[in-house]
């Protein structure tokens, strides 16, 4: 019975995808409604901003209805949808820390004296922000991975498809990645030492 049901939800999709493919705005307007939701938070993990997300998910559902023609049929449309929000993401990023960069050397000739604002501690038993403290503070790989994984708790065949790699990366990726977060919340954040090995 609960086979059938994802078979016919698999089927409804496909038919919406290959109606969407062929020009039907209706169509992918279901699809957007199916996973808006889903494409905010993937951005909103990597860009740590709401406004920036909505503009990201908005800009990957554009390049989804653009790229439909090279969508294969018969795959999983999410995964599909997470690695264009996620490279639009991780774009977005890029580009703001170009411009982080410049206004910091602008105001750095203004006023070289002037030392940068030091980090805003994180208040006690704020364990979620702590660990999006100590996640930031690592390659932008480990962060992706982790967020998909953890976050919006994907497996890893669909963080391989949302990242276009083979699933064995992806999790030797994960393995790295956890070691790197235990490292840096040793270190910097020893409150959550509890919450990383459990």
């Amino acid at each position: 019975m609960y086979n059938r049901r994802v078979d016919s939800a698999l089927v409804d999709e496909a038919q919406t995808i290959a109606r969407s493919a062929d020009g039907d705005p209706a169509s992918f307007g279901a699809l957007v409604e199916r996973y808006q939701e889903v494409a905010f938070r993937a951005a909103y993990l990597i860009v740590r901003d709401a406004g920036a997300a909505e503009d990201v998910a908005q800009e990957a559902f554009i390049r989804a209805y653009r790229q439909l023609r090279t969508f294969r049929q018969g795959e999983p449309f999410r995964p599909w949808l997470l690695r264009i929000v996620t490279n639009v993401a991780l774009n977005e990023v890029r580009a703001r820390r170009r411009r982080t960069g410049l206004l910091a050397r602008a105001a750095s000739l203004v006023a070289r004296e002037q030392a940068p604002a030091p980090h805003t501690e994180v208040a006690a038993g704020d364990d979620a922000s702590a660990l999006l403290r100590a996640i930031s503070e690592l390659p932008e790989g480990d962060r992706v991975v982790l967020h998909l994984r953890y976050f919006l708790e994907l497996p890893e065949r669909e963080i391989a498809a949302a990242i276009g790699k083979p699933p064995g990366t992806v999790k030797s990726r994960l393995h790295r990645a956890g070691k790197r977060l235990r490292a840096v919340v040793e270190t910097r954040y020893p409150q959550l030492m509890e919450r990383v090995d459990g």
